[in-house]
């Protein structure tokens, strides 16, 4: 089996350093095929111009790929799973790939996204590193200009989720594998110790953090976590997913409908992608039997984008169907059948 290409999250706030971060871990990869991908909202795509001008030569602007149309937790099935193919057919391939999310991206939806087949065999998630403003932190702030987070929130149309923004600073810090206390040497030793104690309050307890100065960290610190966050992915919970779990999903609905048999794997790739289809329809996983084939195929739907596999283990002829609130199983059902 080809040996799996890792990847590292990094997720922040608007103006934590992240980019300044990433800027001088590249510049510090002797020579490591790095693979970046930038999401930040909006047209203007100033972090993807800053990176790719850099003047490094490991730096290049065909090394970064830049995703403009909105915040990566929403777009993820659309957007960013095309994308790590295109890198993943590159020849040759990155050495590491790098992840710098919107400063409101939810990482748990991104986590997950890594567990969709055509990405799960090739790529594992070496880390989720937070950047935390350790200064804005000790001010009793999230981020060091609250204004412009909200500023981004409202000027990016594709953002469907309003949380508070310290709901926004707990899940990306209950995702994390590492992090990165950043303007460390702008905090005095007695507000950093509180700082610190707020991180591993709202961290994951295996996470761990480390204090940046100036953006600089060695990559030995960055790279080579082997967290493998696919593994834990669903356990990585948002606060979007607990308040799921305690209102038991008040405006969604799911169920379970037989899945007849298909004469080809292409043949029940199309019947989901027509049940996907059905207003109000949003994901559809199972197992399903296909003429001639002693494994179950595995599906997997999110939106447009529907995935089938053959997997041993199971047994087929049931998918699990989620949904909003009131959608029409029998139309399902029919374009199932």
């Amino acid at each position: 089996m080809t040996e799996r290409i890792p990847a590292t999250i990094v997720t922040g706030f608007l103006g934590a350093g992240k980019t300044t971060l990433i800027r001088n871990l590249i510049a510090r990869s002797n020579g490591r095929r790095i693979a970046l991908i930038v999401n930040e909202f909006g047209d203007m795509g100033f972090d993807g111009e800053l990176l790719s001008d850099c003047g490094d030569d490991e730096c290049r602007p065909d090394t970064v790929v830049e995703l403009t149309n909105g915040c990566i937790c929403c777009t993820v099935a659309d957007d960013f799973l095309p994308t790590m193919e295109m890198l993943l057919a590159r020849e040759p391939a990155p050495e590491h790939i790098v992840i710098e999310t919107s400063g409101l991206a939810l990482p748990q939806p991104l986590v997950r996204a890594f567990t969709w087949p055509s990405v799960r065999h090739r790529v594992t998630i070496d880390g989720v590193v937070t950047v935390v403003d350790a200064a804005a932190v000790a001010d009793g702030r999230f981020a060091h200009d609250e204004a412009a987070v909200a500023a981004q929130r409202a000027e990016d149309p594709s953002l469907d989720h309003e949380d508070p923004i310290e709901e926004l600073f707990e899940d990306q810090l209950s995702c994390a594998d590492l992090v990165v206390l950043s303007k460390a040497d702008l905090v005095g030793a007695a507000a950093l110790a509180e700082v610190e104690a707020i991180v591993r309050r709202e961290a994951r307890p295996a996470a761990r953090s480390v204090r940046s100065e100036g953006g600089v960290l060695a990559p030995e610190i960055l790279l080579g976590i082997g967290a493998a966050a696919e593994d834990d992915a669903f356990e990585r919970k948002s606060h979007h997913d607990l308040e799921g779990e305690e209102h038991d999903h008040d405006d969604f609905d799911s169920f379970v409908v037989a899945a007849p048999s298909a004469e080809t794997l292409d043949a029940l790739q199309a019947r989901v992608a027509r049940a996907m289809a059905v207003p109000g329809v949003l994901r559809i996983k199972g197992r399903a039997s296909v003429a001639g084939k002693a494994m179950p195929a595995i599906v997997q739907a999110v939106g447009p984008r529907v995935e089938t596999y053959f997997s041993a283990g199971g047994a087929a002829g049931r998918l699990v169907v989620i949904g909003e609130r009131g959608l029409d199983r029998a139309a399902v059902e029919a374009a199932l059948g």
